[in-house]
């Protein structure tokens, strides 16, 4: 039989980090998303996972730069306002399809599973880190600027990461 995992969103984050004008990473996040796995054991092997951020929680602690990641440049939050992954096995890694901008690719994903526990209040907890890396323009995200001295503004490259924490449904 399997055991559905909710996620722990106040335990959990999704991050992002792309290289600005070839010098230095801009760091990001959401701040609001959902998660579930499906597994047959406590090992989650082949478990089935599925993911949905909302794409205008983009939060770079600037609200200008927000703005231009919610627009049509980027992820246009108004027309494609979910980004969605899903995967029907886990092991060490992850390969599901990642929905970002209205387009399907497949992606791998590095997975740390960092064991299971029960909390203070009795609920059963999992966690898990990843980490993985997509070609941006692969999802249709081709903004750029040429820098004077040569070089972009913006990386095609972003790495992505996350620490999840999932309650086991009773």
């Amino acid at each position: 039989m399997s055991t559905k995992w909710n996620l722990d969103l106040s335990h959990s984050e999704i991050t992002f980090k792309v290289k600005h004008m070839m010098i230095s990473n801009v760091k990001g996040n959401f701040t609001d998303f959902t998660a579930e796995i499906v597994a047959d054991d406590d090992t989650f092997k082949n478990a089935k996972t599925t993911a949905t951020i909302q794409t205008a929680s983009v939060n770079t602690n600037s609200e200008d730069r927000d703005k231009h990641l919610r627009s049509e440049e980027f992820f246009n939050a108004e027309k494609f306002p979910t980004i969605t992954f899903e995967s029907d096995a886990m092991n060490q890694s992850v390969t599901g399809n990642l929905t970002l901008n209205g387009v399907t690719k497949p992606i791998n994903l590095d997975v740390d599973f960092g064991g299971i526990n029960v909390d203070p209040w009795g609920n059963t907890k999992a966690g898990f880190s990843f980490e993985g890396k997509i070609n941006r323009k692969d999802f249709g995200l081709n903004w750029n600027a040429a820098l004077e001295a040569g070089g972009v503004l913006v990386s095609d490259e972003v790495k992505i990461a996350g620490e999840l924490q999932f309650v086991k449904e009773a």
